[in-house]
């Protein structure tokens, strides 16, 4: 499967691969996408915007190089001098994350070293290469320096240096996503547009998107990890008003898949409000709210695809990997897209 290598105007020249409900696939182009709905429907999707998540430091007791990608933070988001991160040794984006050295041992206590900011490691997370750290700073000083000196996080296949802006998608708006939200690229205002024009409805949450890989097998086994998310009031309404009118709510992304059926998850309904969305969705997982998925082109084995199986059976997801590998999908943040019309819903 080939990477997408460079930002591009996804929204214009996107590519999408459908499954419908019962399990068919066929090839589609983003202008396509009203067609595939219907006057009802509800789409959902991320507004976070993406945070200057790579951050270069030095351990201040060896006197060794780091990068630190900042991966999560707890509740609430406001303020929070707190972070889960993952660390490597020497290097950056242009070295694959698998071929990354790692960094040198850390400890509980250990000093850190970003730009003009001290950090502290108060925790090691059950894996040597992922820590809590406190920026021993008060909010505002820290936002600035990470505004200043971090980078969005990037990875190998994409070669030049992205820009911040790079990484946020036609809505985004409150910084909270470590990661970009990127199935969101896929939307521009004219697109927002046919979406209205063919009696769709469109809603937005925001959900604190983290990392998509560690280069470590180990580490990369416990993604997703807890993402904090908020669902405005006015967002819950609408799903059950979409729902209650026959409508089928669609999420734009699997970040939305997460915080929408874990908000979901007690009594069948959307709870507006803050939470934090914990575990894996996979095959085994009942969605109880989410009808349809849009989302990029993510290759088995990792917690995305995993998630693609709660909407259809493995065998149609694993055809649908052939046929995205066949004809030359684009995969990754900036690649093509899926859009999966979960089994058994009514059409």
């Amino acid at each position: 499967m080939n990477a997408a290598t460079a930002r591009r105007p996804r929204a214009q020249d996107a590519r999408l691969l459908v499954i419908d409900e019962s399990g068919r696939l066929f090839d589609r182009k983003h202008r396509d996408l009203p067609s595939l709905l219907r006057r009802g429907d509800l789409v959902v999707a991320n507004d976070a915007a993406t945070l200057p998540a790579s951050l270069s430091g030095v351990h201040v007791q060896s006197g060794e190089p780091l990068e630190i990608r900042l991966a999560g933070r707890p509740l609430p988001f406001d303020n929070a001098t707190r972070f889960i991160a993952v660390v490597f040794g020497a290097g950056d984006y242009r070295t694959r994350t698998e071929d990354r050295p790692a960094p040198p041992v850390l400890h509980i206590g250990d000093a850190l070293r970003v730009a003009s900011l001290h950090a502290r490691v108060v925790d090691i997370k059950g894996h040597a290469r992922l820590i809590e750290l406190a920026f021993e700073h008060p909010a505002d000083v820290m936002w600035e320096a990470l505004a200043r000196n971090g980078r969005p996080i990037q990875y190998a296949h994409v070669p030049q240096p992205l820009a911040l802006w790079d990484t946020w998608t036609s809505v985004a708006a409150q910084p909270v996503a470590f990661e970009a939200p990127s199935a969101g690229f896929i939307l521009d205002w004219s697109m927002l547009g046919e979406l209205r024009r063919h009696g769709m409805r469109f809603a937005t949450l925001t959900h604190a998107a983290g990392i998509s890989s560690t280069g470590d097998p180990g580490l990369d086994a416990r993604l997703p990890l807890d993402e904090p998310y908020c669902i405005p009031a006015s967002t819950a309404t609408l799903i059950e008003t979409t729902r209650a009118a026959g409508g089928r709510v669609i999420a734009l992304g699997t970040t939305v898949v997460r915080a929408l059926e874990h908000a979901a998850r007690d009594t069948g309904h959307v709870a507006p409000g803050r939470g934090l969305a914990t575990g894996r969705i996979g095959a085994a997982t009942q969605l109880r709210v989410v009808d349809a998925i849009i989302s990029g082109v993510h290759e088995p084995g990792t917690s995305h695809y995993d998630l693609l199986s709660a909407f259809h059976t493995d065998a149609v997801i694993a055809r649908m990997w052939e046929e995205a590998e066949k004809h030359h999908y684009l995969a990754h943040e900036f690649g093509d897209a899926v859009v999966i019309l979960r089994h058994g819903v009514r059409s």
